[in-house]
């Protein structure tokens, strides 16, 4: 597609900051895990898993949009609509400098992908 839109550009980089953040911290806890001594090792093992998977999942999601392919608007809008509250909740707790650039990409990940020339994009006239 050589004439992307920059709505589908700006979408899929935000998407695919958030997945790469998501596999880093999963890749984190992880290690962590592996070299620590974890409180519930369970649980650590399960978080790592989800950071990991959750994170490959939106690099996939941002392939697809970045390629406009229809079926990856709508994991990338949920996955916004999601990560608004979650930065809100930061934010409240005082942990500004994960809040607000979460908050950030978020509302910039809906603009972009609910733009008029993403929607065309995607979804056609």
């Amino acid at each position: 597609m050589s004439n992307r839109p920059v709505t589908l550009i700006v979408a899929a980089a935000v998407l695919a900051a958030e997945g790469a953040v998501a596999l880093a911290l999963g890749g984190y806890v992880g290690v962590e895990t592996v070299t620590g001594r974890p409180a519930d090792l369970n649980t650590a093992i399960g978080v790592a898993a989800f950071g990991l998977v959750a994170g490959a999942a939106l690099l996939w999601v941002a392939w697809g949009v970045l390629h406009a392919a229809r079926w990856s608007r709508a994991p990338g809008v949920v996955t916004q609509i999601f990560a608004l509250p979650v930065a809100v909740s930061l934010v409240q707790s005082g942990q500004h400098a994960a809040g607000v650039p979460l908050a950030v990409l978020a509302v910039a990940g809906l603009v972009a992908l609910l733009a008029p020339p993403s929607t065309r994009a995607m979804i056609g006239e």
